[in-house]
């Protein structure tokens, strides 16, 4: 697995340089010019490792090109491509947000200037999810304004751009989180029932609507975790627990315990678009394994997109149920957990025991 090294002190001599290019390691502020090709590259460039003679180490893009070499194409050591590509998708959301009616992909790709399949590859690597999600995350957010602002909710969904409005209603979990006349009152109606219990790993709260568990929260005591699940549901019913929540009590008691297999337990996640699709790739990590933030940014499709997956985990409201403990460092380091280090430190450790190390 590749590491991010920090520069610190003195520069490093070169051949500590060479040797990370050979492993394809991330140096940050560090670059090498290949004078056989006349081009500069970033440590940790995924193109393959030229011969040492050809090489040429520089600590900054500025002075490889003042000597005479052009960024790669490929790892764009100055960003400039990065920065276009991002200018290019900004430009298409601009579009969607601005037409009454979704532009086709072949539509925002010719406006972009980019073939199809490239366009909606680069869509995807800067925004984190495709331009039909993205519109429909648009189309929610501004039905969600109006309902909150008090519009009828046919008027309401109309203005957002749904084809009708028994679509909505169909499928008001995944459009708004709740029907749009719970939205319309701003939630109120909606009931979360809740169970409280004590872990191996402290006190836990389960939080579950009709639809499945929205939240499993840690914390010090249950009059903290009953005031954080209101805080995240302020215009929620909640009422104590019934038959489902409590066997979905038992069920996380029952795993922290012996963690073997997912935790499965039918859910109601409540996050955008990308934070879906980030929550989802962490229940497909087995127990005993972890991955990197940078990795599970390739695995989605977002080679660059760690920070946004990072933040991604940090929105998890549902505890081992999405797995975002087993996200760590590159140089498999325990990075931030909602719950606490001590509580990630301890899940690996008590999933490692049972499953072995990934």
């Amino acid at each position: 697995m590749s590491q991010t090294i920090e520069p610190r002190g003195p520069a490093p001599d070169e051949e500590a340089l060479w040797q990370a290019l050979l492993r394809r390691e991330e140096w940050p502020g560090r670059f090498y010019g290949v004078t056989s090709q006349g081009v500069v590259c970033r440590l940790g460039c995924p193109a393959r490792p030229p011969l040492r003679r050809n090489v040429r180490f520089f600590g900054a893009v500025a002075e490889a090109v003042l000597a005479g070499f052009r960024p790669c194409l490929r790892c764009d050591p100055d960003g400039s491509r990065a920065a276009v590509h991002a200018a290019a998708v900004r430009a298409a959301c601009a579009e969607i947000e601005s037409a009454e009616e979704m532009p086709s992909l072949a539509a925002l790709a010719a406006g972009a200037g980019y073939a199809r399949h490239h366009f909606l590859r680069l869509f995807r690597a800067v925004a984190g999810v495709t331009p039909h999600e993205y519109a429909a995350a648009l189309r929610a957010r501004r039905l969600g304004a109006a309902l909150a602002s008090g519009e009828r909710v046919a008027d309401a969904v109309a203005g957002a751009g749904f084809g009708s409005e028994s679509r909505v209603y169909e499928d008001g979990g995944k459009v708004l989180g709740m029907t749009p006349g719970a939205a319309r009152r701003g939630g109120a109606g909606e009931v979360i029932r809740t169970a409280f219990g004590e872990s191996a790993l402290g006190p836990v709260l389960v939080g579950m609507t009709a639809r499945g568990v929205c939240s499993i929260e840690f914390g010090t005591d249950e009059a903290s975790l009953r005031a954080a699940l209101a805080g995240r549901f302020p215009a929620a019913r909640i009422e104590a627990a019934d038959a489902p929540v409590r066997e979905a009590v038992a069920r996380v008691l029952a795993w922290v315990e012996e963690p073997r297999g997912a935790l499965d337990l039918p859910l109601d996640l409540r996050g955008t678009a990308f934070q879906k699709r980030v929550w989802e790739a962490l229940r497909a990590i087995p127990p005993g394994g972890t991955v990197d933030y940078a990795a599970l940014a390739s695995r989605l499709g977002m080679p660059r997109g760690a920070r946004a997956v990072a933040r991604a985990c940090a929105g998890n409201g549902v505890a081992l149920a999405v797995p975002c403990h087993r996200v760590v460092g590159r140089d498999g380091s325990l990075r931030g957990y909602r719950w606490g280090m001590e509580r990630k430190r301890a899940l690996l450790a008590r999933e490692g025991a049972a499953g072995g190390a990934d």
